[in-house]
C-alpha cells in the first residue's frame, strides 16, 4: 500500500472506539494486502481511455451511493483525488470530508493544459462542495486556498504515528546476513517507492560523492517503476550493487544494497547512522516521521510540502527555495537535487553536510533525541482526537 492508503487504513482503526467504521476500495488489485479487517470492495477497476475512465467513474458513484444509502452512514473521508470525486457525486444527507494528501502545485504529473483546467477548474469545483477538507499539512492547505479552495473548509491535521509499535519494531533483531550489512562503514537509508517524485537517482549521484571522500553505505528500502533503472545507474557510478531480486546473496561490502519491500524498515533505520531523503515534493512524508521516531538523525530536501512542517514548525518560509543548508534542532533542511541549473552546487552541499555528519556522532546523537522529542506531536492517539473532535462538530444537532 502507498502512504496514503495507510493513513487511511491507521485512522479508520483509531476511529472504530468511537465509531462503526466501514473501509471501501474501488477494487482489489492482484497482490495487494490489506492487512486486518477486509475493505468493502466496489469491483470496479480503473484504467482505459477516456470514455472507459468516464464509464468507470459512473460506476463507483453509482455503487458508492448505494453502500452509502445501506449503511445510512453519518460521515464519509475519502482519501485521494479519485475518490473525492466519488464521494462528493455520491453524497445525500451524510457528511462529507476529503483528507488531501499530496501537493498539487508541485506534482510533476498535474502539468500541461490538462493539468491546469484538473487543478483550477475541477479540483475547486468538487473540493468546494464538500463540508471539510482536511489536509496533512499546512502548505497543501496554502496551495488550496490559491487555487480558489474556500479557506473556511480547511482544516489541517498532520499524520499520526504510532510511536510505541515503530520503537518495539525498530528494536527486533536482525538476520546475520542483515547484521553483516553494519559491520563495515557508516551506513545511510531511505525508504520510498522506487519513483521519479521520490528522486533517488539524485541521492545516487550525492553518496557517489560521499563514497569519494569518506567510506559509507547506502541502503534503499522499497521497489517502484524506476527499479532497473535506478539499479543500472548505480552501477554506472562505479558502485557495487547488491539488490535482492535476482536471488543472489547480500554481500556485506556493498556500496549500494537494494533491500526491496521491508515488513519491518524500521529495523535497519534505527542502526544507520542517517536518514536521507531526496523527494522533490511530498505530502507529509510519513518515512521521515517514522526515522525520526526510531531515533536516526535525518537529512531532508526543502521540498513541498511537509519536511519545513515537520523539522521548522514555527518557520513560515516557504519550501523548495533553500540554496545552502538549514541546520534545525531536529534535523537538516537541504537544497532540491532536480533543477539542472542548480544540481552540481546542491549536489555538492549535500556532499558536505552528509561527510560532516558522519563524522560528528555527537552532533548526529543531539539531531536525533530532539527529533525523538519532536515527532510526539504526531503521536497517533493526539491526531486522533483531532478528528474526533472535527467529526463531532460536524455532526453536532
Amino acid at each position: 500500500m502507498g502512504g496514503a492508503a495507510k493513513v487511511g487504513r491507521e485512522l479508520a482503526a483509531s476511529l472504530r472506539p468511537q465509531a462503526e467504521v466501514v473501509e471501501v476500495v474501488f477494487n482489489v488489485a492482484d497482490g495487494v494486502d490489506f492487512p486486518g479487517l477486509p475493505p468493502v470492495s466496489l469491483d470496479v477497476a480503473g484504467g482505459g481511455g477516456p470514455a472507459d475512465k468516464v464509464m468507470n467513474l459512473a460506476r463507483r458513484v453509482a455503487r458508492t451511493r448505494r453502500l452509502k444509502r445501506t449503511l445510512g452512514i453519518d460521515i464519509s473521508i475519502s482519501h485521494l483525488e479519485g475518490a473525492h470525486w466519488v464521494d462528493v457525486l455520491s453524497r445525500a444527507r451524510e457528511k462529507v470530508i476529503l483528507c488531501v494528501h499530496g501537493s498539487t502545485l508541485h506534482n510533476g504529473d498535474i502539468r500541461g493544459a490538462r493539468g491546469w483546467l484538473r487543478s483550477r477548474v475541477v479540483m475547486p469545483l468538487i473540493y468546494n462542495r464538500a463540508d471539510r477538507i482536511v489536509t496533512v499539512s499546512r502548505g497543501i492547505a496554502a496551495e488550496l486556498v490559491s487555487l480558489g479552495v474556500s479557506a473556511h473548509k480547511i482544516s489541517t491535521i498532520n499524520n499520526g504515528f504510532d510511536l510505541q509499535a515503530i520503537e518495539r519494531l525498530a528494536a527486533k533483531p536482525l538476520t546475520d546476513a542483515d547484521a553483516r550489512l553494519f559491520n563495515g562503514p557508516p551506513v545511510l537509508i531511505t525508504a520510498g517507492r522506487l519513483a521519479w517524485e521520490k528522486n533517488q537517482a539524485a541521492l545516487l549521484q550525492v553518496f557517489a560523492g560521499l563514497r569519494r571522500r569518506t567510506p559509507s553505505r547506502l541502503l534503499i528500502a522499497g521497489d517502484g517503476p524506476l527499479r532497473s533503472e535506478l539499479i543500472a545507474q548505480a552501477r554506472a557510478l562505479g558502485l557495487t550493487v547488491v539488490e535482492p531480486w535476482t536471488g543472489e546473496e547480500q554481500p556485506g561490502d556493498a556500496d549500494v544494497v537494494f533491500l526491496g519491500v521491508q515488513a519491518n524498515p524500521f529495523r535497519f533505520i534505527s542502526r544507520s547512522a542517517l536518514y536521507v531523503m531526496t523527494s522533490g515534493w511530498e505530502g507529509f512524508p510519513l518515512a521521515l516521521c517514522e526515522a525520526m521516531a526510531c531515533g536516526t538523525t535525518v537529512v531532508a530536501t526543502d521540498c513541498p510540502t511537509g519536511p519545513r512542517e515537520i523539522l521548522l514548525p514555527d518557520d513560515p518560509a516557504p519550501a523548495g527555495k533553500l540554496h545552502a543548508p538549514e541546520y534545525t534542532p531536529s534535523g537538516v533542511l537541504m537544497p532540491l537535487l532536480h533543477h539542472p541549473a542548480t544540481f552540481d552546487r546542491a549536489c555538492a552541499s549535500w556532499v558536505d553536510v552528509l561527510s560532516d555528519l558522519l563524522a560528528g556522532s555527537e552532533r548526529r546523537r543531539t539531531l536525533a533525541d530532539n527529533a525523538r522529542r519532536r515527532v510526539k506531536a504526531f503521536s497517533q492517539p493526539t491526531v486522533t482526537a483531532q478528528w474526533e473532535n472535527l467529526i463531532g462538530r460536524l455532526t453536532a444537532p
